[in-house]
């Protein structure tokens, strides 16, 4: 059975809306530069009001490794999600200094890319449409014969979710699919995170 991520919770209200019906992740970006950013110390705040069922996962794109292990040392994340384009090397180096799990983020318009990113020595894969988050999904049939656990976002809301669960990704990763007028939508996560649960 699929797991459930929320990605991109910015209010108290989100940890209240997610704090009912538990998913098993949620994600604070912390990439300067989009929509749904907040700074460190709003994520920390965010995080001591989450229920510990759930792992908070704080999403980087393309920072230095002193910003990022500044973030995980102040307790904000007990995941680490890269969604840039990371080399393996400080992938490696943040897996041995933290002893927390990383995922990567990979773009995908081929089954090649697929190919390559197996290759990749973080603890979990996550494919979406295009780095930093779009909201649009990709062709899902590149996944086919994939050998790894991973992580399926880019798109995915009400509409499409019976789809993505069939392809029984270890993770269904939402965000805009949660939200409505570009605010989390605590009905809307709650629905996600029952089907998801019930696996349709």
């Amino acid at each position: 059975m699929s797991k459930v991520k929320i990605c991109g919770l910015m209010r108290p209200e989100d940890v209240k809306a997610v704090n009912r019906c538990l998913p098993d992740y949620v994600g604070f970006i912390l990439a300067s530069g989009r929509r749904r950013t907040i700074s460190p110390e709003l994520a920390l705040s965010l995080r001591q009001s989450l229920r510990p069922e759930i792992l908070p996962v704080a999403v980087f794109v393309d920072e230095t490794e002193d910003t990022i292990l500044s973030a995980v040392e102040s307790g904000i994340a007990s995941v680490i999600q890269l969604h840039g384009k990371e080399r393996p090397e400080l992938i490696r180096s943040l897996q041995a200094k933290t002893h927390l799990p990383v995922i990567q983020a990979f773009s995908v318009s081929s089954a090649e890319d697929v190919k390559r990113a197996e290759c990749c020595p973080a603890d979990h894969l996550l494919f979406d449409c295009g780095i930093g988050g779009t909201g649009k999904t990709f062709d899902w049939t590149f996944l086919k014969g994939i050998k790894r656990s991973y992580f399926l976002a880019g798109g995915i809301g009400l509409s499409n979710l019976d789809q993505a669960l069939r392809l029984s990704p270890d993770v269904i990763d939402i965000s805009s699919g949660a939200e409505t007028n570009g605010i989390k939508d605590p009905a809307k996560i709650q629905e996600i995170v029952r089907r998801i649960r019930n696996g349709k």
